[in-house]
């Protein structure tokens, strides 16, 4: 319907222009270029707070020039010679920026090599703006070879009276190194003289463009790209901003709408079987948490439609058990669950300890046993030996197993059930909508789904990125969980803070209690056993970057000749070792037979050692904080007090340090999660990372934008309520094919 924005752009602007964009910005279409809309605004009449330019980022930036010196580097056997032009900048703040209220450089040096037009056009006292990355050298920010336009003689400004030109906000793309933001914002004016954007169809109900005095959709368009004052683009902005979220959350909603649709097997609880005797035979009282959500997940498997459950709580908090129950549930009703864990680790224990947790109900305490009044459970991993798959492969297509357990070996083609009743996702963010789907597909009426997270999630997070799904929450930690202190230590401001680790750690173990020691790296030669989105990014600046990390292989052999760790048995664990091994080591340390175990991230989620009290976490500035605060609840589960320790190299004030601190200051699961997505990029919200491209967000912030994200859900449901196919809503079903293509819709499908 909106044929004007499918349009190839070399139609609109040419094909020289049209190959510039699709090679910088993979953009090709007339939409796709009229939604690449600016990220912010510059004031013309204002310059850039030097002090506050991001390190390591592209920047757009208005100063003026202070001096222009230029020199000349002799030539060598190597290099041509060079001619060097240092320009520096300033914003004429007084020494002062937004972020500090201390005195702070307000210059920037800004160097071209053989920048003739650099050297002729940038005389002190002219305004300009610059665009490059920022770099430091010598303790100083600097940019190198940036493309700059003068504000001088702008062509684009002729015929403007001062006046009207101070007004003018400047806007600033996304932009690439090889592709600046004037540049977009050329281009984008060209276009916009040709487009006809009166043709276009508005995918917001007339009654919300009513009701919220919206822009008319061309009006909106023009005034985000061309504004001709500040107080054009924050309406057109408004405008897109809710468009984006009723886009969104329409999506959800025929999604919520279409899984209510679907026909499901109901799973009744039965009062008198393998759940009723669980429930008797527990030698603990379930939290009223575990209770209530445990009468939820009880009603909605006795539906006949799929139950889509989220089930999110604090590390230790007792989910499995949740889960557990409502696997006997639908094995009490005669159907057969599955449960999909991210490593091989994680779903060893979860056979261990839900094998343990049933006691007798699974014959003896033994995987493989079958009683009367039990469950038959069967684990299935990748490395299992021929014999002990097909066996395992036989329990789940006989329908003798009533609990399978697996990893992505469940996933295989060769995998099938007998009758698949509930699929629960243990760490929901370790699998991807293909392998959910392989699992779902596997049963021959739509399967009830229970996704587990132990990263909790903020309530607009939770909105967006898992709007299909109903949430439940854990957040009461049961009986016998005790408190666990953390603490950063900086071993460059305290280098002898490094013996006492380990003279705390030996205090530990001779109190007959024991240690994990976590390090990002397995060896020398690779990156440790971090999933893909998880691992922390480099430090922020400096060459600390390039610093030796601790690395397992390497801390076993110094830990080793320790003095403060004589006579204490030390062992290794990490992804890449034999399966057998891996399971001896987890079962060695369970039985207290290893006091220190030296690990990499495999022990991050579902390893229960309760005996475990102290935990060391080396280079900690490399683990992101979700993973911090997932690490740091392996201790202190056994009622013992926890200590954890995030041992550091980078010195104080150092960025990375920010994430160090906030899991020290809390272990509080959802406001950590809060403060993570506040430290991180907007876009890594529904990232490239996690979609597999650009992301699906664009001005739509969820943890800043709370109420319009709700505004729109409650929109969205009153729309799909009434109209379930959108029938009548022709441009806002269109609107979101284009925005959300088949990848980033599957995206939002996560449960």
């Amino acid at each position: 319907m909106n044929a004007e924005f499918d349009l190839g752009l070399e139609r609109r602007i040419g094909k020289r222009s049209a190959a510039v964009i699709e090679k910088h910005l993979g953009i090709t279409t007339v939409g796709g270029l009229l939604n690449h809309v600016p990220r912010r605004y510059l004031d013309r009449g204002e310059l850039t707070p030097i002090a506050d330019l991001p390190m390591d980022e592209d920047v757009t930036l208005i100063a003026r020039v202070l001096s222009t010196n230029s020199r000349s580097i002799a030539k060598t056997q190597a290099r041509r010679a060079l001619q060097v032009t240092d320009v520096v900048i300033s914003d004429e703040s007084g020494g002062t920026s937004s972020s500090s209220p201390h005195m702070v450089a307000s210059t920037l040096k800004v160097t071209f090599f053989n920048g003739f037009r650099a050297k002729a056009e940038l005389l002190p006292g002219r305004r300009a703006m610059f665009s490059g990355k920022v770099t430091r050298f010598g303790g100083a920010l600097g940019l190198t070879n940036p493309d700059f336009q003068l504000f001088d003689d702008d062509p684009e400004m002729t015929g403007k009276t001062p006046e009207e030109l101070a007004a003018m906000p400047v806007p600033v793309y996304p932009a690439t190194a090889k592709l600046s933001s004037w540049s977009i914002q050329k281009v984008v004016a060209t276009l916009l003289e040709t487009v006809d954007l009166e043709t276009l169809t508005d995918p917001l109900p007339r009654d919300i463009t009513a009701r919220e005095k919206f822009l008319s959709l061309p009006e909106a368009y023009r005034l985000i790209h061309t504004p001709e004052t500040s107080a054009d683009w924050p309406r057109a902005q408004k405008r897109f901003r809710y468009q984006e979220a009723l886009v969104l959350q329409t999506a959800l909603a025929r999604r919520r709408a279409e899984h209510a649709g679907q026909e499901a097997t109901a799973r009744k609880p039965t009062g008198n079987g393998i759940l009723a005797a669980f429930d008797q035979r527990l030698p603990f009282t379930l939290t009223a948490g575990q209770l209530s959500v445990g009468k939820t997940l009880a009603a909605e498997l006795a539906r006949h439609h799929p139950m889509n459950r989220l089930l999110q709580g604090e590390v230790g908090s007792g989910k499995t058990i949740v889960a557990l129950r409502a696997m006997l549930q639908v094995v009490d009703a005669g159907g057969q669950s599955a449960l999909l864990a991210p490593t091989e680790v994680l779903a060893a224990q979860h056979a261990i300890s839900i094998r343990r947790t049933l006691g007798t109900l699974a014959r003896d305490g033994m995987l493989g046993g079958l009683s009367e009044d039990g469950v038959h459970l069967t684990l299935l991993t990748g490395s299992m030996s021929t014999a002990a798959k097909k066996q395992a492969l036989l329990d789940a297509a006989s329908g003798t197993a009533g609990i399978v357990i697996g990893t992505h070996a469940l996933l295989s083609e060769h995998v099938s059930f007998y009758d698949l009743g509930l699929i629960v996702v243990d760490e929901q963010h370790r699998f991807g909508v293909e392998q959910r789907d392989a699992l779902r597909a596997k049963a021959s009426q739509p399967p009830h789904l229970l996704v587990m997270t132990a990263t909790p999630i903020p309530r607009t997070v939770a909105m967006t990125v898992f709007g299909d799904l109903e949430t439940s929450v854990l957040d009461e930690l049961p009986a016998g969980r005790a408190p666990i202190t953390t603490h950063v230590v900086g071993l460059t401001e305290h280098p002898a803070w490094w013996d006492r680790i380990w003279t705390r750690a030996k205090e530990e173990i001779t109190a007959g209690h024991q240690v994990y020691v976590v390090c990002p790296r397995i060896g020398e030669d690779d990156d440790g056993d971090f999933s893909p989105g998880e691992a922390a990014p480099p430090p922020e600046g400096g060459s600390t970057g390039a610093r030796e990390l601790a690395s397992v292989t390497a801390v076993v052999e110094a830990l080793a000749l320790e003095p403060a760790l004589a006579g204490v048995r030390v062992a290794a664990l990490h992804g890449k070792q034999d399966p057998a091994l891996k399971a001896e080591t987890m079962a060695d340390f369970a039985a207290n037979k290893i006091n220190l175990l030296v690990s990499t991230t495999v022990i991050e989620v579902g390893v229960d050692v309760p005996n475990a009290t102290m935990m060391v976490l080396l280079d900690s500035d490399r683990f992101g904080i979700s993973q911090l605060h997932q690490l740091r609840g392996r201790v202190g589960r056994g009622g013992l007090p926890g200590t954890c320790l995030l041992v550091t190299t980078l010195e104080q004030g150092h960025p990375s340090r920010q994430r160090l601190d906030a899991v020290a200051a809390t272990t509080d699961g959802f406001e950590l999660s809060r403060r993570d997505l506040e430290m991180r990029r907007e876009g890594d919200i529904l990232g490239a990372s996690q979609s597999g491209g650009r992301s699906t967000l664009n001005l739509l912030r969820v943890l800043k934008h709370e109420s319009i994200i709700a505004d729109a859900r409650e929109d969205a449901q009153r729309i799909i309520g009434a109209d379930p196919n959108l029938s009548g809503h022709p441009a806002l079903a269109e609107a979101i094919n284009e925005y959300l293509n088949p990848e980033k819709e599957a995206f939002l499908e996560r449960g």
